[in-house]
């Protein structure tokens, strides 16, 4: 096995609780939406998309990063952020809208920011490359090792803002690398009557710069070509694209009817639970079930105390809707 035990660890305990805290949300989202689904009503109101099965992505890269390094995400962000370290009470307190939130309740879902660990993201599409970019680019003329790391979906990887950036980060050699989540629908559209290449990760000869490709949603393949990009991008040898083959076991966004998808499309990918075979290597090197246990109640507990975090705390005060915002008559 090429993964330190202590990372694979880690690996298993991150996607275990990644796994918890999206499925309890496909349950919290529906408070107050039956029986007929009302997206403004309920307990979080609003869109809500969630990246069950798609863990890989997240944990195998994140086991290389480091706090001060930078990473940027999507509209489908919570995996990343738990990966990265954001801090699960606030986070979850800012999806449900209060005032203990990353963003006081004001951002949602698809717009959390955690200075304390450099996390963002953001609800338009490819948007957080060009961000990326210019952390990547703050990095090296601050003369640290420091790495900037781009997640989009499959999709973006055909805006304009995923190739502009790409571009600047190679000509100026910067320590940026995109991951590509590729799980097969941009929305509801197909990949293959989207996107003119096969793999996104060729895109990356275009502007001389490394790209890989993880079949099969593969943790320990993602982690060693994570390992690589990473290593490469402190060196100062330059920008990488990565892109992973992933799985999402839910619809586009909740309240999806999935009508795009065959029956059996997803049962047959939840055949091939990415945290099932983290788990069997775990076994396989000697880790007891006690243990195993024990990363998972610490997982659950986690998730637990965030969402009862999110519950407890207050909501803001409507003149809250006035602060932290650009007051041009002060200017």
């Amino acid at each position: 096995m090429s993964i330190p035990l202590e990372k694979l660890k880690w690996m298993y305990e991150t996607m275990v609780k990644i796994r918890l805290y999206e499925e309890t949300m496909v349950q919290v989202y529906m408070e107050g939406k039956n029986p007929v689904f009302n997206i403004g009503a309920g307990t979080v109101p609003g869109e809500m998309h969630l990246a069950a099965g798609q863990e890989p992505a997240a944990v195998g890269i994140g086991a290389h990063l480091r706090k001060e390094d930078t990473v940027t995400a999507s509209h489908r962000p919570h995996h990343n952020a738990i990966a990265k370290g954001v801090d699960l009470n606030r986070m979850t307190a800012e999806i449900f809208g209060k005032e203990t939130g990353l963003g006081k309740g004001k951002g949602g879902h698809m717009h959390l920011f955690d200075t304390d660990v450099k996390f963002s993201c953001g609800g338009i599409v490819a948007a957080g490359v060009p961000h990326a970019v210019g952390a990547a680019l703050a990095a090296k003329m601050k003369g640290k090792d420091w790495v900037a790391v781009a997640f989009i979906g499959e999709g973006a990887a055909n805006a304009g803002a995923f190739h502009e950036s790409l571009n600047l980060a190679a000509v100026w050699k910067l320590p940026l690398i995109v991951v590509v989540e590729d799980n097969s629908y941009g929305i509801s559209v197909p990949k293959a009557v989207s996107t003119a290449v096969p793999f996104n990760a060729e895109r990356a000869s275009a502007y001389g710069i490394a790209g890989f490709y993880v079949r099969n949603n593969d943790p320990v393949e993602m982690y060693r070509v994570s390992e690589d990009a990473v290593k490469r991008a402190r060196l100062g040898e330059g920008p990488a694209l990565i892109e992973i083959e992933t799985y999402r076991y839910l619809g586009h966004f909740q309240g999806d009817p999935e009508v795009y998808r065959g029956i059996d499309e997803v049962p047959a990918l939840r055949e091939k639970d990415p945290i099932v075979r983290v788990k069997s290597l775990l076994v396989e090197e000697g880790v007891s079930q006690g243990e195993l246990n024990a990363m998972e109640t610490r997982a659950r507990s986690a998730v637990d105390e965030a969402y009862q975090f999110a519950r407890e705390s207050a909501y803001p005060q409507p003149g809250a809707a006035l602060e932290d915002v650009f007051d041009l008559a002060a200017q």
